[in-house]
């Protein structure tokens, strides 16, 4: 006995089914453009010479496991979270636009210190997964601006009954397969040096500092541009809206 007929049934399913294709590919289109992990990898490696190969890797894993925590929990909770402690969005960009133009621009004043390489090559797990979560997967990986596409695309999810097991779903494997992007193209980050050779790992690495400075100005201008145009709202005595 079915509970439903069946051309309904077929059609809910068909529905749900494109919801969560639709959903998957939007968030892919959407942060993977953002979090970079192929532009990442220099960066990556360069503040990670001193580690073996094996420490390198695991520091690779957890900082796909902490991305990928941070894009779920920003898509779930993101906007209850900066709502409890009364911060808007343009306040995360601007804070967040700061960290990663600072980022960036030491990258790109870094030099190689090959001759302390050996120094560090012994350095054990637990020391490597100190800098895991910051700088390396925030803001370097996960910064304000996939954060803040994250909190937003979760906001904007159509929900019914408040909540959406579907939308979720397919943002938990879309979020799994940038991880393991991440995962890639850190992971095997020296294998990348040695295709692209010292000189043309040194010209990706500082280009990709010098895109990293921009995305931060970029994003710190549009966290200051929303401000700014919430001065008329303020003006009038009305509340400025938090559109995330």
């Amino acid at each position: 006995m079915r509970l439903f007929p069946s051309p309904l049934y077929s059609h809910l399913r068909e529905a749900s089914l494109l919801h969560a294709a639709k959903t998957t590919l939007l968030f892919l289109s959407a942060l993977f453009p953002i979090v970079n992990p192929l532009g990442g990898s220099p960066i990556f490696l360069s503040l990670t010479r001193q580690y073996s190969r094996e420490s390198r890797m695991l520091l690779a894993q957890r900082i796909a496991i902490n991305s990928f925590i941070l894009l779920v929990v920003s898509f779930l909770i993101g906007t209850h979270i900066l709502a409890f402690f009364g911060i808007s969005i343009p306040i995360v960009q601007i804070g967040g636009g700061l960290i990663v133009v600072s980022t960036g621009w030491s990258m790109l004043q870094r030099q190689e210190q090959d001759d302390k390489a050996e120094v560090h090559r012994t350095t054990a797990p637990q020391d490597v997964f100190e800098n895991a979560f910051y700088p390396l997967t925030l803001p370097l990986t996960v910064g304000p601006g996939s954060i803040s596409v994250a909190i937003t695309l979760g906001a904007n999810e159509p929900r019914q009954f408040g909540f959406d097991l579907i939308g979720v779903l397919a943002a938990v494997i879309a979020a799994a397969m940038i991880a393991v992007t991440i995962l890639i193209f850190y992971g095997f980050a020296d294998r990348l040096a040695s295709f692209l050779g010292t000189t043309g790992m040194s010209v990706v690495m500082r280009l990709s500092s010098f895109l990293l400075v921009c995305i931060g100005v970029q994003i710190l201008w549009n966290g200051a541009s929303a401000l700014v145009s919430s001065l008329p709202a303020l003006a009038h005595g009305s509340p400025p809206t938090r559109t995330p």
